[in-house]
């Protein structure tokens, strides 16, 4: 679970530690004051996208630090997959947003990346926003919901798997079997191709060779002149080789009486040597830069057929030669094409038949799930005050895609009589609250996140359904870690810990204060919560009665 929060310079906070505790947690505050803040910190730990926009007017940088207690295997699987140490089942992710847009992200001081953030954060919370029960009007999301409730992520990516296999012997069998006037043309246009490429005998580096060649050309007179002057230097009687020779015997005759001259002998030696050798570099290469003018024009032309080629089949002589294998496979195939084609139907037909099996599997396990889900998600529902509710999934066959075969809607009747409908259809935001908690509550069973966080699950609930929300959050804590974010004071007075947020003004600047609330505190604040500006007597009166119900007092 979540044990404790830091945050720094993150929009309207400064500087802030929140200790999280067991069981329910409730933050509540006036509007603005900044619980919507603690949940995009918390959002940032998890990996979700941020702006540079949260960064605090005035600070380089906002951080934010979390501590997880007691992690669950899987979250301990995956840091141990990737060589992360997790002693004691202690997990602390460090995220530090910069103006400049750099991202710093650990996981127990190992660096790691937002994606990878972003995969273990799934397995640390399940969080609820503001704007989530929209999600519920949409059906596109309703499947995700049946699967992740099935626990259908191996069967789908079975199913893809072969999706994708069909999907390729497809594609191919379409480029197969164009009509044939195109399939003439196509002939024609690549034996064009092939014909022309294969003429210009093309090499590998070819260019870059007579490229070098040009420029050595071009600078012939230069070139040979030099190289006439370092011959002389070296061959001419009496030059350089010559002397070496006559030092060489000379240091021979002294080493006779002088050990010490034996190594310079020897090495001087090497060096003649050595200068025999340039000496017949240097004629060989001047033997090499003779040239006519026909070979500069045969080199123009060669380098200007290269570059008109290049245009069309690719920057370089490699990637010339790839265009001109991949023309000639193609060719093949469009001259095989009759053999290919019935090869390709084989395929074709043997990988509907594994598509549609795994489709059909899917389809079985969507619908098992889907009558589970309906059965638990009534129940629930009929604790939080819709005791008439049918909550049904309905699972049509739309062929296949790469989501399965099926379309899947949530459709609800809150009235005995009535048929059930898609949710956008007749559900109220007070309904859409209630179903929403119904669906993350029985998936949280599932799943096995250890905190669940609610930003306003509460939206357009009051009375005896908000009494009956609260005390649902209250049930659903008793088995995970559950954060709310609260206007109602029925759920604010069943937390086991009370987180207030408040804001202030000092020298120019707001703040962000967060405070944890117990006794009188707590009185007051649900009492506001109740009763709004001025807190009369038979308001805290109230509010302790709220609390004493709950046994929080």
């Amino acid at each position: 679970m979540l044990t404790s929060l830091k945050i720094e310079n993150v929009a309207i906070i400064e500087s802030a530690a929140i200790e999280f505790g067991c069981g329910l947690n409730v933050l509540t505050g006036e509007t603005g004051a900044g619980k919507s803040i603690v949940i995009d910190s918390i959002n940032a730990i998890l990996g979700e996208r941020t702006s540079r926009d949260i960064i605090r007017t005035g600070a380089q940088s906002a951080k934010v630090y979390a501590v997880f207690e007691d992690v669950n295997a899987k979250v301990r699987k995956f840091l141990d997959e990737n060589g992360i140490d997790c002693e004691d089942g202690v997990l602390i992710i460090n995220r530090t947003l910069s103006r400049e847009g750099k991202n710093v992200c650990r996981l127990n001081g190992a660096p790691v990346t937002v994606s990878m953030l972003r995969e273990i954060g799934s397995e640390l919370i399940d969080i609820h926003g503001q704007h989530d029960n929209q999600a519920l009007l949409s059906p596109e999301k309703h499947c995700g919901f049946v699967d992740s409730f099935a626990g259908n992520a191996e069967i789908i990516a079975d199913y893809r798997e072969k999706y994708g296999r069909l999907c390729e012997v497809r594609s191919k069998l379409k480029k197969l079997t164009t009509d044939e006037s195109s399939k003439s043309q196509r002939i024609d246009f690549l034996t064009y191709q092939i014909d022309e490429l294969e003429k210009a005998e093309i090499t590998p580096g070819e260019r870059d060779e007579l490229k070098a060649r040009k420029t050595l050309i071009n600078n012939s007179q230069k070139v040979i002149e030099s190289l006439n002057v370092a011959y002389e230097a070296l061959k001419a009687d009496g030059a350089g080789i010559d002397m070496i020779t006559d030092a060489e015997s000379e240091i021979s005759d002294a080493s006779a009486y002088m050990e010490a001259l034996g190594e310079a002998s020897e090495k001087i030696t090497d060096i003649r040597y050595e200068l025999e050798d340039i000496a017949e570099t240097v004629r060989d290469a001047m033997s090499e830069v003779d040239f006519d003018q026909s070979e500069l024009e045969e080199i123009d032309e060669r380098l200007d057929l290269l570059y008109r080629l290049s245009k069309k089949y690719g920057n370089t002589e490699e990637e010339m030669l790839e265009y001109l294998e991949t023309a000639k496979t193609e060719l093949d195939n469009i001259a095989f094409s009759e053999e290919k084609v019935k090869e390709l139907q084989k395929q074709e037909k043997e990988a509907l038949a594994e598509t549609e099996a795994a489709a059909k599997k899917l389809t079985e396990s969507r619908k098992a799930a889907g009558e589970k889900l309906s059965e638990a998600i009534c129940s629930e529902l009929e604790f939080l005050d819709m005791p008439n509710v049918r909550f049904v999934v309905k699972c049509d066959d739309i062929g296949l895609t790469e989501n399965g075969k099926d379309e899947i809607e949530f459709l609800i009747s809150a009235n005995v009589g009535e048929e059930p409908k898609p949710l956008a259809k007749i559900a109220s935001g007070g309904e859409l609250s209630r179903i929403m908690l119904a669906i993350k509550n029985v998936l949280a069973e599932a799943d096995g996140v250890d905190t669940m966080i609610f930003d306003e699950i509460d939206t357009g609930v009051s009375g005896r359904a908000a009494q009956k929300i609260a005390m649902k959050l209250r049930s659903a804590s008793k088995g995970r870690q559950v954060i709310c974010v609260t206007h109602l004071a029925q759920i604010a007075a069943q937390g086991d810990v009370h987180l207030y947020i408040s804001k202030s003004v000092s020298d120019g600047k707001t703040y962000t204060n967060i405070k944890s609330l117990i006794e009188e505190d707590r009185v007051a604040e649900i009492a506001r919560i109740m009763g709004g500006m001025e807190i009369t007597k038979l308001q805290l009166e109230s509010a302790r009665e709220m609390l004493r119900n709950a046994g929080n007092i």
